[in-house]
């Protein structure tokens, strides 16, 4: 098994974090994290395989804390900026997956980990062939954030919009808030719910039909 930490600052994302990981096949959760300084003690004390690291820690960043690590990492934030992800490789981040993403982005780059990590296993000398081999398997599963005929920004501002509202919306909803045809935002919260990013239930007014609601769950 891959025993793997999740620091990030908020309990409730750790958790959602916990619950992908633990549905991948040879990973299992050994602890969480929720600041920079817990995420050193927590890697001295269980020694863990993999960590999954935010950047936004309420101490000090992610980036500061990663040199320090020494163990092999993914960067898993909301940070989108071009420093912060030259400054995650720069430190040694095997990857770097923006939030939100879905179960199934996660689960490709653990999976595409579990393989780069199974090629360099043992002590053994590699020819150049190996290297490159690991080096393709380590992101052969990425994946952009929206499906395919979908606009990553717009999902993203869509995903954005509903965690923002911290309450259930309708696509109707959704669709005034961002100034989009309800028809469009209807696709992407769809897209959103089938990922599992997004929890879907009928909404009953006191008059007509019952609509569909979205709420946040995802990472």
């Amino acid at each position: 098994m891959i025993r793997t930490l999740i620091v990030d600052d908020d309990f409730r994302v750790a958790g959602v974090h916990a619950g992908f990981v633990e549905e991948v096949e040879g990973f299992a959760v050994v602890g969480t994290a929720h600041t920079a300084a817990e995420a050193r003690a927590r890697v001295r004390e269980l020694s863990p395989d993999l960590v999954l690291l935010d950047v936004y820690l309420p101490d000090e960043s992610g980036l500061a804390v990663l040199p320090e690590l020494q163990t092999d990492t993914i960067v898993l934030s909301a940070a989108t900026d071009s420093a912060s992800v030259a400054a995650a490789i720069r430190a040694g981040a095997l990857n770097y997956l923006i939030k939100p993403f879905t179960t199934r982005q996660l689960a490709e780059r653990l999976t595409s980990y579990a393989r780069f990590r199974g090629l360099l296993a043992g002590d053994r000398a590699l020819a150049q062939d190996d290297v490159d081999r690991a080096y393709r398997v380590l992101h052969d599963q990425d994946r952009t954030t929206a499906p395919k005929g979908q606009s990553t920004a717009t999902s993203r501002l869509v995903s954005e919009q509903l965690r923002r509202a911290g309450r259930p919306l309708s696509a109707a909803e959704v669709a005034g808030e961002l100034g989009m045809a309800r028809a469009t935002a209807q696709r992407y919260l769809t897209a959103l719910a089938e990922s599992g990013t997004v929890q879907m239930r009928l909404r009953y007014g006191a008059t007509g039909r019952p609509e569909h609601e979205y709420r946040w769950s995802g990472a």
